[in-house]
């Protein structure tokens, strides 16, 4: 028998296979489509985060979002600019034509998430809703004692 985090990381190897799938005729990768399906969210929510806010939001490594936004940024996808407050600090904006390739990806990655949850009865079902719970528990307990 597989123990819980075995399963987890097969799960989670899974989706991401899944979506680098789903997403390569949009010459997008599960990590590429993170950071800009989160950015796009922050931005309708009205933020203009930083590369560490990204990360921090994605919980994707602060040098991982910087490389991906240097990628994406020479895609002509993402805008980094020096907040002029700090010149430190790298914020963050999508290209209209970052938003073309976002949103249709956004529709992609929610239709295989329709699929892959519909055994558990789909995004709105209850049984998504409460692993939903319970993974949220796991990941909001520190890994430090």
């Amino acid at each position: 028998m597989s123990t819980p985090g075995h399963l987890v990381w097969r799960l989670s190897t899974k989706w991401r296979v899944a979506v680098d799938r789903a997403l390569a005729p949009a010459g997008l990768t599960h990590a590429q489509y993170v950071f800009l399906s989160s950015l796009f969210g922050l931005e309708r929510a009205g933020e203009r985060p930083s590369q560490r806010e990204l990360a921090e939001h994605t919980g994707l490594e602060a040098l991982y979002v910087s490389k991906l936004a240097r990628t994406l940024d020479a895609g002509g996808l993402v805008e980094r600019t020096r907040d002029p407050a700090d010149t430190r600090t790298v914020r963050l904006r999508l290209t209209a034509r970052g938003r073309e390739v976002t949103e249709p990806a956004i529709a992609t990655v929610a239709a295989l998430l329709d699929r892959l949850l519909e055994p558990l009865g789909g995004r709105a079902g209850e049984r998504t809703a409460a692993l939903a719970r319970e993974l949220t528990v796991l990941l909001d307990t520190p890994l430090d004692s």
